[in-house]
């Protein structure tokens, strides 16, 4: 029997835990076709053989999935085949398999709002607008809809995940700062909440070990960045100096308008992305876990993925 069974290893967040897991797990990893090798710590297994054969693991980590299409040419079917029917499929081997103790499922924020008005807690009431969170929300749904009693499931909600070798969303924001290109819109003042892929795996790590009970959380680094504040950071580690105009917001948005009929680098839909807040609370995973403050400050889980951008 395998100690961890995984999907999704080959992904940014796989390819960061999987190191860390196998220092002290031996883990079953599943892939799309057979084409990982295998070694005395970590085993490969194709979907279709893993379906056809009797396997246990005592701990199941759910995370593949179709990450949202921000080109929006993806059909919506897909993102339910993968985010709701995969999901559904391993849940319901892992409540057949009679060793397995802890399932957790990487769902995320947008399960349950594309924005967010104050700060979002796991009391917010749910209401996804794009197909990528309405499918993360119906495999929440029915998981928690079969909790056993006698077992582990969390479900985990992370915010914008980032970390060496992947600035998330970030990179419109880093090609202007970096190129020592004055930002514009300082006169802004928004926040949003991120995710280092530290903090994520250290998550990960201590819902193994049981120090987390079942339910769902927030994850994300604790405080938040503003807009202005990233801006200063992209430039320092890019040996820049920060240019912040605060150009009025009018102007700004009269601009913006100009945008959509014209194919200027800004337009309503941009605008509002720039400078919406997204703010997470990650207050009840932080209380459940029995820390003040996730290991990695949000700066400086920021500054190690933006200087990793620089070598």
């Amino acid at each position: 029997m395998n100690d961890i069974l995984i999907t999704g290893s080959t992904g940014f967040v796989g390819a960061n835990l999987l190191p860390e897991l196998t220092e002290n797990y031996s883990v079953l990893r599943l892939d799309r076709a057979q084409s990982l090798t295998s070694d005395h710590k970590i085993e490969s297994l194709s979907y279709d053989d893993f379906w056809d054969k009797i396997i246990e693991a005592q701990h199941y980590i759910h995370l593949a999935g179709k990450a949202h299409d921000l080109k929006n040419i993806s059909d919506d079917s897909e993102y339910f085949t993968v985010n709701y029917e995969l999901t559904k499929k391993l849940y319901d081997r892992f409540l057949d398999d009679e060793k397995a103790q802890t399932f957790i499922f990487i769902s995320s924020v947008k399960a349950v709002a594309d924005e967010v008005h104050g700060e979002l807690t796991e009391d917010h009431g749910a209401d996804p607008v794009t197909a990528y969170g309405r499918s993360k929300l119906k495999a929440e749904q029915y998981i928690l809809d079969n909790l056993p009693d006698d077992r582990t499931v969390v479900i985990l909600r992370p915010c914008m995940i980032h970390g060496p070798g992947n600035k998330g969303n970030l990179n419109l924001l880093h090609s202007i700062i970096s190129k020592g290109i004055p930002w514009p819109l300082g006169s802004y003042d928004n926040f949003r909440s991120f995710l280092s892929i530290e903090n994520l795996c250290f998550v990960i790590k201590e819902i193994l070990e049981g120090k987390v009970s079942s339910g769902v959380y927030n994850v994300a680094d604790d405080g938040a960045l503003s807009t202005t504040e990233l801006v200063s950071i992209i430039a320092e580690v890019s040996n820049k100096r920060a240019q912040i105009w605060n150009v009025p917001k009018p102007l700004i948005q009269m601009i913006a308008k100009v945008g959509n009929v014209l194919p200027l680098p800004l337009n309503d839909e941009r605008l509002e992305k720039l400078t919406e807040n997204y703010l997470v609370s990650n207050e009840k995973l932080n209380k459940e876990l029995g820390i003040e403050r996730m290991p990695v400050s949000a700066k400086e889980g920021m500054i190690k993925t933006l200087k990793s951008f620089e070598s």
